[in-house]
């Protein structure tokens, strides 16, 4: 596996070794030995998740309150999506600092961010499949999100689909509402840098 960090302090992009023959092609889509070889951190997985998405769909940017926290580990098994990581932590010197990393079946990497990152992305081709390994369960009271179309945020969702036609973006109703990064600053529902820090020294 090859490690690459992001910008954004707490989170990787990861890049399998696939083996290929004449059957087809082997791949470890996730080892958690190796998760913490290349990042330092392991992941405890608590429960799995994964969306199918038409071409266009935007999803997110969802985050979790720390306490609970929620890493995850995102793949992406069919199709393709630009995969977006957000710091929403106050107090990060790389906050509001968003990188993007594109997950397909081909090249077959995964993204994976820490607690107290924002996370979304964009479906690039029909029935993208994305598939997110997560630290811990859903729990609906400890959920956040951001606008994807924060000005603010001024994420560079993709206009064209991998074919190079136009792509025409929407996500629900509910991430449609989602408050604007100044906002949920003002708000207060943010995690600061310092007690996802602290949630995870005590988690060592």
């Amino acid at each position: 596996m090859q490690a690459r960090p992001l910008a954004v302090s707490g989170a990787w992009e990861l890049t399998p070794v696939q083996h290929r023959d004449e059957r087809g092609t082997f791949l470890e889509v996730f080892s958690d030995s190796a998760l913490r070889a290349a990042t330092g951190r392991g992941l405890k997985i608590a429960q799995v998740n994964t969306s199918v998405s038409k071409a266009g769909v935007v999803r997110g940017i969802h985050l979790s309150d720390v306490p609970p926290g929620q890493a995850k580990y995102v793949t992406c098994a069919r199709g393709a999506v630009l995969d977006v990581v957000v710091d929403l932590r106050v107090g990060s010197p790389t906050f509001a600092t968003w990188e993007g990393v594109l997950l397909d079946e081909v090249d077959r990497r995964a993204v994976f961010l820490s607690e107290g990152l924002g996370h979304g992305f964009c479906a690039l081709t029909p029935e993208a499949t994305v598939t997110y390994l997560c630290s811990t369960g859903y729990a609906p009271q400890h959920e956040r999100s951001v606008n994807p179309f924060d000005a603010e945020l001024a994420i560079a969702w993709p206009r064209e689909d991998l074919e190079g036609n136009p792509l025409e973006l929407f996500t629900s109703a509910k991430d449609a509402a989602a408050p604007s990064l100044s906002e949920a600053v003002r708000s207060g529902i943010l995690p600061r840098l310092a007690d996802v820090e602290a949630f995870l020294a005590a988690e060592d």
